[in-house]
């Protein structure tokens, strides 16, 4: 018998993107709804009324259509399931001490019921509390472990509560789920797993920690203590520190056109240098990737004499990195740009030859105060115009990774 008095939780909102269009128009509810990313070109969330007429999520639109052709197909607005986003953040908060803000619709908790309550009142508790407070359906579960946790939630969907804390029931769940039902263990690593006998999550559990160690390293034998109810990291209630920041993603149609490539990649250097002065960071190392049709990435890297935010420095120093990640010809859709070994602004020690331009710095900071208030990209680099339908469209203004605090994504 479970005899702590605290577990761990995990509370997931069910089919956030298309819930969150729901609540503010409830025409929705019921019906087959498919919310649109990738300059509205594929599906990336979808309600399970479309889940059951086949529409996977990442699936072009021209697809998804013929799948469902009575679909509802809305815009993604990040803005707004940011806010409801935080308003569940809010709530969680009330039932728990200790709460953290994994991702988007994902929350990790400290489960400690309360007088004459059990783990299983309180997952119904919560669960009735974000859909009468805030009209969204979520689903909770509660376990020894962070990892047993999730994996009962996910099972518990949709609109589930479940507590499972003897081990005699955590098994049986465990033996119905494949090891690429945990976070972490993809189909690489299943394969590397198969041939010792371990094909679902209780194979897993019951294996010896040192083979698993040897199999998936240590980030395998920390899987492993926790399938067994031993917890191996904490509840974070605040984002740890970034060891880097990105931005990027999709460049929607694609392009072999190096001037329009060059205007993405000023784009996502803008908002990176956005996030950085967010954060009061510089980096000292710079990677761009570019992921084109093929399948063939290119990418190039870059050290920096000395850390700075400064726009004209940092493109400076990515240009070549372009040039090399660049390959002629070959249509690109994808472009990510890293910034890492970043140094606190306040403290950063310029070098002997650091330029200093009080010109540049100065159009720095009139270029953000002016953004503040007016909005992203009101100033823009004149590189990014042909880049015109982009900006054009608000909902390519903010992305999933401009959601602040979150510790995954």
């Amino acid at each position: 018998m479970y005899t702590r008095k605290r577990a761990v939780g995990h509370l997931d909102a069910d089919c956030f993107y298309v819930s969150a269009e729901r609540v503010r128009d409830p025409f929705l509810k019921g019906k087959p709804v498919g919310v649109l990313g990738n300059q509205g070109a594929c599906v990336i969330a979808k309600s399970y009324e479309m889940k059951a007429a086949g529409v996977k999520t990442g699936e072009p639109i021209w697809d998804a259509v013929q799948k469902c052709p009575d679909g509802i197909y809305v815009k993604r607005d990040f803005r707004w399931y940011e806010t409801l986003s935080r308003s569940m953040l809010e709530v969680m908060r009330r039932l728990s001490g200790h709460v953290e803000y994994y991702s988007i619709d994902e929350f990790f908790f400290v489960a400690e019921p309360g007088p004459g309550q059990s783990f299983q009142d309180l997952a119904v508790a919560m669960r009735q509390t974000i859909l009468e407070e805030l009209d969204l359906p979520v689903t909770v579960g509660i376990a020894r472990s962070r990892t047993l946790a999730k994996l009962i939630s996910d099972s518990a969907k949709p609109f589930g509560a479940k507590a499972v804390l003897e081990k005699e029931h955590e098994e049986h769940l465990l033996a119905r789920l494949p090891v690429t039902e945990i976070s972490g263990v993809a189909k690489r690593r299943a394969k590397r797993l198969l041939p010792w006998g371990i094909a679902s999550c209780l194979d897993l559990a019951k294996a010896d920690r040192g083979l698993v160690r040897k199999l998936l390293t240590a980030t395998g034998e920390a899987l492993w203590w926790e399938l067994n109810g031993e917890p191996t990291g904490e509840i974070h209630s605040a984002r740890p520190r970034h060891k880097a920041l990105s931005r990027g993603g999709s460049l929607g149609e694609s392009t072999a056109d190096p001037h329009r490539l060059y205007a993405w990649l000023v784009r996502n250097l803008e908002r990176l240098i956005e996030e950085l002065r967010y954060h009061r960071v510089m980096p000292g190392k710079l990677t761009l990737w570019v992921g084109y049709r093929d399948g063939i990435p290119g990418e190039g890297q870059t050290r920096l004499a000395v850390p700075t935010d400064r726009f004209d420095l940092l493109l400076e120093a990515l240009r070549p990195c372009l040039r090399r990640a660049w390959r002629p010809k070959h249509p690109a859709n994808r472009m990510h740009l890293i910034a890492e070994d970043l140094t606190d602004r306040d403290t950063a020690q310029g070098g002997l030859f650091s330029p200093h331009d009080p010109r540049a710095e100065a159009l720095a900071d009139v270029k953000q105060r002016i953004n503040e208030r007016i909005g992203r990209f009101a100033v823009r680099s004149g590189a990014t115009l042909p880049l015109k339908s982009i900006y054009d469209d608000g909902a390519n203004g903010y992305d999933i990774c401009d959601v602040r605090g979150k510790i995954c994504f």
